[in-house]
């Protein structure tokens, strides 16, 4: 995330001359021609590059990529308060010069790209470690003059900190920090690719791939939907807060109790409350029991309920005008879970509507509800789970949260073999777990153990049932933190 722009605060200067080091190579991957200084000829139009070398931090990388030389650079010491970093930062694209935080444990790589630059003095803000250079405190020192190629380029910075932020913009390019290595998990990265089709892309940091791969993951940014709060990946660019429960059923849950018009004003006032606490946005949910589970056999003798399209379909489009992402929950009683998300199939194609199985209510022949907890097999969720992946494929949908709710070890099966291999889910385990605090977080321990990969978490809270229910803090101080909060 950009970091707020301030003027306020004087960087103290320091001249720096420095030894000569090897530069660290660069994991680079792009049939771009290179002539001489790679900085200081431009991206070819349509390139995509990937920049990826542990040894380096951020700001190196990308003050490699597009700096050919500056005369005056930044540089900000791990003990500088945020508001000198800040200051910092601003100073640099004010100035069109890179910016570095230097630490003891990347002095030397940061002196090696000073040298490259041919930096003839530096602000230094703070205490950076100890360097053969004289200090001056002029900060009209500070002067621009550097060559630079970032015009008209599209970066994307991967576990960035505010200095590779600050140095690419100085560069005049374009930047997204995304919150993981793909461009569908920001927003804004989704927006600068959709806007600018024939840019150059910079991809700077791990995990982004081959450029093929980043390519192709371009071209779906460009060409899905887009999801409540920005891009395409529901996890880790935003956090989901949800009202639980059935339309027009206020003993179901919370979402029942109110109009549709209500419970999206309550749903987006639930989740502001997690807004001053998340660092990334936190996006208002609704998560609606489509399928509710039936003391009665029913006229097929399967213990639930089902509600009809028509009747859920307002919901839906509401919480979609109104950027509320929508799970629809399945209480199947003695029927199969695939069987029940077909039945919803239409909404499901929507791009901001999820899937959710609930266990708990899965009977076995001769079973009823209350007198045993129900379970599914893995190979029964795998069948829906490949369903669901192979819709979000077939339709071009943005990814999906699937959601399997838990709070006994034998709900789920054995969970090693619940395949999450699929990418166009983000696979969620949400800990229904309720009581006072030591029986919850006695649950939630229980089953964050031994998760599958690429696995993320959910928390519930209930009005009645927790005794005292967990505040918006206490909720994000679970360890490890819940990335979707309902309320029941």
């Amino acid at each position: 995330m950009t970091p707020a722009r301030t003027t306020t605060g004087r960087a103290r200067l320091f001249y720096i001359t420095v030894v000569t080091l090897a530069v660290a190579a660069l994991v680079t991957a792009s049939a771009i021609p290179v002539v001489g200084d790679p900085a200081a000829v431009a991206f070819a139009r349509g390139s995509i590059r990937v920049v990826d070398d542990a040894g380096a931090p951020g700001s190196v990388l990308v003050s490699r990529e597009l700096f050919a030389s500056s005369p005056t650079a930044v540089v900000v010491a791990p003990t500088a308060r945020e508001s000198e970093r800040r200051a910092a930062a601003e100073a640099a694209r004010v100035n069109g010069v890179p910016v570095f935080a230097v630490d003891d444990t990347n002095s030397r790589t940061v002196a090696a790209e000073l040298e490259r630059l041919g930096v003839e003095r530096a602000v230094r803000v703070g205490r950076v470690p100890a360097l053969p250079v004289p200090v001056t405190d002029d900060v009209r020192l500070l002067a621009g003059g550097a060559a630079t190629r970032g015009e008209g380029t599209v970066v994307l910075l991967s576990a960035a900190g505010d200095d590779a932020i600050a140095t690419a913009e100085a560069a005049h390019a374009e930047v997204a920090a995304v919150p993981s290595p793909d461009p569908r998990s920001s927003g804004r990265a989704v927006n600068l690719v959709k806007a600018r089709p024939g840019a150059p892309i910079l991809a700077v940091g791990s995990g982004f791939g081959d450029p093929r791969l980043l390519a192709r993951r371009v071209e779906l940014a460009r060409s899905l939907p887009e999801l409540p709060g920005g891009g395409q990946l529901m996890f880790p660019g935003r956090r989901v807060v949800a009202l639980y429960g059935s339309p027009g059923a206020p003993e179901l849950g919370p979402l029942g109790r109110q109009s549709i018009s209500a419970s999206i004003r309550r749903a987006k006032a639930v989740a502001a409350q997690y807004d001053r606490l998340s660092p990334v946005p936190v996006v208002p949910g609704f998560e609606i029991i489509v399928t509710v589970a039936s003391a009665d056999p029913g006229p097929g003798g399967n213990y639930t309920s089902a509600l009809d399209v028509a009747a859920v379909r307002p919901w839906v489009d509401a919480a979609r005008k109104a950027g509320v992402y929508v799970t629809l929950d399945l209480q199947p009683g003695r029927m199969d879970f695939l069987d029940q998300a077909k039945m919803y199939r239409e909404l499901l194609l929507q791009p901001h509507v999820g899937l959710a199985l609930d266990p708990e209510w899965r009977l076995k022949p001769n079973q009823v509800h209350l007198q045993q907890i129900g379970s599914v097999s893995p190979a029964e969720v795998n069948r829906v789970s490949t369903w669901l992946a192979d819709l979000v494929k077939s339709r071009n949908l943005p990814q999906k949260a699937f959601v399997l709710h838990q709070f006994d070890a034998d709900m789920l099966g054995d969970r090693s073999k619940i395949d999450t291999s699929r990418t166009e889910l983000a696979f969620l385990v949400h800990a229904d777990g309720h009581g006072v605090p030591n029986v919850k977080m006695q649950t939630w321990n229980r089953i964050v153990a031994g998760l599958p990969p690429r696995t993320w978490l959910g928390w519930k809270n209930f009005y009645t049932e927790d005794k005292p229910m967990f505040s918006p803090r206490r909720t994000m101080n679970v360890d490890p933190v819940p990335w979707f909060v309902s309320y029941q």
